[in-house]
């Protein structure tokens, strides 16, 4: 299926990302999906060029493989916005070899665990990094979103709009990572605190 349109999302950092799904069921929230872990390749070109234009092409894979870009981000209501194009794939290596023949390289992989729920018209996301777990909430306006925010007991002053790829470049500074990727992996056994980067749990 085929996605074209704006994504509106914030995230919040979780102390206790089991409290906040047990309180979705409560509230009515249906599974939309179950746990997956997905695999993602941001692409760009050698020199950078969608990067610098704060542009997003995206290789996913979950439960199928995805493409999608992102256009440049934008702050609506308090809310991150941003035009999004994304669709499934049938081959997950075949469109990554499409991509590097074009002259795309691969800038990062990244991974998490996604539970996702659907409440009240948007989507709630429960994601697992390795630097940390988030909730992140996706609708069709900021006004839903602050609400829903709200009802689920979550800190609208902490919400986060930096990406996760973002958040983690920002990490490098006060970590001094020597490694590429976001993976478990290069996470284990480092103690990451992102109140270095001012961010803290929004569901105390």
């Amino acid at each position: 299926m085929a996605v074209s349109g704006h994504e509106l999302e914030v995230k919040f950092l979780l102390s206790d990302p089991s409290a906040l799904q047990a309180r979705l069921s409560a509230l009515g929230a249906s599974l939309a999906k179950p746990r997956v872990h997905e695999v993602n390749l941001r692409f760009d070109t050698p020199d950078g060029a969608l990067l610098r234009s704060m542009q997003v092409l995206r290789l996913r894979q979950d439960h199928q493989a995805w493409l999608t870009y992102k256009g440049p981000s934008e702050s609506e209501g308090g809310v991150r916005k941003r035009r999004e194009i994304e669709f499934s794939v049938g081959d997950f290596q075949a469109a990554q070899a499409l991509l590097e023949s074009l002259g795309y390289q691969v800038l990062v992989m990244y991974e998490k665990y996604r539970t996702s729920f659907a409440w009240q018209g948007a989507h709630i996301l429960l994601d697992e990094m390795p630097y940390g777990n988030f909730a992140e909430i996706e609708g069709p306006n900021p006004d839903l979103i602050r609400s829903l925010s709200d009802h689920l007991g979550l800190n609208w002053e902490k919400r986060v709009l930096d990406s996760y790829t973002t958040l983690f470049e920002k990490l490098r500074g006060p970590y001094a990572f020597s490694f590429r990727d976001l993976s478990f992996a290069n996470f284990t056994g480092l103690a990451v605190d992102l109140a270095s980067l001012g961010i803290g749990p929004a569901d105390h």
